[in-house]
């Protein structure tokens, strides 16, 4: 996976890479156990702080989206449900009312919502329903 970072853009540079990783989990771009670049060759390679780099990576182990092997480096981590179905929907909702909320501010028919949702929803690698 290729990470790429807008010097320019509001969003911190750490959080970039936050969110890259996850959006390459989700997409099947990064498989569990796939090993990550270091820290000091992300930062050498995006010329970015290697602090940068092991911010956005201390997150993601915090989340449990990756562990780091000593000696080893770091990989992605297998993908884990330890909240349940109950919990796990109720978060959801919560992002959908937000994403919802602001469609609908954004003057978007639920026409248009629900096709722009399909069609992105199959950009992704799901799982079996647990």
């Amino acid at each position: 996976m290729q990470f790429q970072i807008v010097p320019s853009s509001r969003v911190p540079i750490y959080q970039q890479l936050v969110q890259q990783v996850r959006s390459g989990v989700a997409r099947g771009d990064l498989a569990a156990e796939e090993r990550l670049p270091s820290v000091r060759q992300l930062s050498r390679d995006l010329v970015i702080n290697p602090n940068t780099v092991a911010r956005a990576y201390t997150e993601l182990e915090r989340e449990g989206m990756l562990h780091t092997r000593p000696g080893l480096g770091v990989f992605v981590a297998a993908v884990k449900t330890e909240l349940t179905k109950d919990v796990r929907r109720r978060r959801l909702v919560e992002l959908l009312d937000g994403l919802l909320t602001e469609a609908v501010h954004l003057g978007f028919s639920r026409e248009e919502v629900q096709k722009l949702l399909g069609d992105r929803a199959g950009r992704f690698q799901w799982t079996s329903p647990a």
